[in-house]
């Protein structure tokens, strides 16, 4: 983000609308995804999360201040984990499963938000002040929020230790094999970040934001049309 900022790859206001888009994110999204597996959790029947002061927007409860630089400057970032306690739960697997779900879903549901305000301004004729340098920055603010979302939302479906889709695994899968593949948890944290760096993950995530981010659109534009929106402009 700064850093692609510094080496020219970004214009002065694109870059601004970006670090905006991603202090939102920070301080807004990032405690909202946390907020949403605690809020399940304790919902499930692990009444420990309101004692521990996770079960809150405020995102001094949530933000990691390493996790957040590392989204300012690179674009990938990460905030305080809830703990969970899963012998709370009827159920721990299937508990731990919706709980983890939790917080990708909270950062679609943000995401398709950010489309029906997005779309909206275009639909009901904020596309008339495409000249201006304003609706330029709208449209750049609300692009990056969207995509944020979306990538936050299907990178932590991995299904990898730590990341949400592993415990959502993990619920059909013996606890045996659970027991192993945790042992080795740092391991896959490790591989995660070195298939990021090279690109490796690149290819499939990409696709997998894009249907996502297809759905979301077509969905919040079909909404909108029925509310006399028209996008006859992006045809």
């Amino acid at each position: 983000m700064i850093f692609s900022l510094i080496r020219g790859q970004l214009d002065f206001q694109t870059a601004l609308m970006e670090i905006l888009a991603v202090l939102v994110i920070i301080f807004l999204i990032l405690p909202f995804h946390e907020w949403a597996h605690a809020f399940t959790a304790s919902l499930l029947g692990d009444k420990s999360i309101k004692y521990r002061g996770r079960l809150s927007l405020n995102p001094l409860s949530h933000i990691d201040p390493m996790g957040a630089l590392c989204l300012l400057l690179i674009g990938f970032g990460w905030a305080k984990p809830v703990p969970v306690d899963p012998r709370n739960f009827k159920n721990p697997k299937i508990g731990m499963a919706i709980t983890a779900l939790a917080g990708p879903l909270a950062n679609i549901i943000a995401a398709f938000v950010g489309c029906l305000i997005l779309y909206g301004f275009i639909g009901f004729g904020g596309i008339n002040l495409f000249f201006s340098d304003i609706l330029g920055y709208i449209l750049v603010f609300f692009s990056y929020y969207i995509t944020c979302n979306i990538y936050l939302a299907v990178f932590n479906l991995i299904p990898v230790p730590p990341l949400d889709g592993s415990k959502i695994l993990f619920a059909f899968l013996p606890d045996r094999i659970i027991y192993q593949i945790n042992r080795y948890q740092q391991y896959f944290t490790l591989i995660i970040f070195a298939l990021l760096f090279l690109g490796t993950l690149s290819g499939p995530l990409e696709f997998l934001e894009n249907g996502l981010f297809d759905l979301l659109q077509n969905v919040s534009m079909g909404i909108l049309s029925l509310f006399g929106a028209n996008f006859n402009i992006l045809a």
